[in-house]
C-alpha cells in the first residue's frame, strides 16, 4: 500500500469511509480558486473549438443521430 495512505493510517478506514474522503478531497480542491487546470495548448484548443462552432452554428449533429450512430458502432 503506498506510502501516505499508511502513514496518515488510511489504510484502516472503510471502503465507504475513504470513497468519502475522496468526495471531500474532490470538492475541497474544486473549491480552491487558482491556476486552471487546463495546459495553455487544450486552452487554445477550445477557443479554436468555440470560434469553429460559432463561425458555423448550423454545422451540428443531432443527439439522436449520435447516439444512432455509437449504437451501430458498437454492434458492428
Amino acid at each position: 500500500m503506498p506510502t501516505m495512505l499508511t502513514s496518515l493510517g488510511l489504510d484502516k478506514l472503510s471502503r465507504d469511509e475513504r470513497l468519502a474522503l475522496v468526495q471531500e478531497l474532490w470538492d475541497s480542491i474544486a473549491a480552491e480558486s487558482g491556476p486552471s487546470l487546463l495546459s495553455d495548448a487544450q486552452r487554445e484548443e477550445l477557443r479554436r473549438r468555440v470560434a469553429e462552432d460559432d463561425a458555423n452554428p448550423d454545422d451540428v449533429i443531432s443527439w439522436e443521430q449520435v447516439k444512432a450512430e455509437a449504437r451501430a458502432r458498437i454492434k458492428s
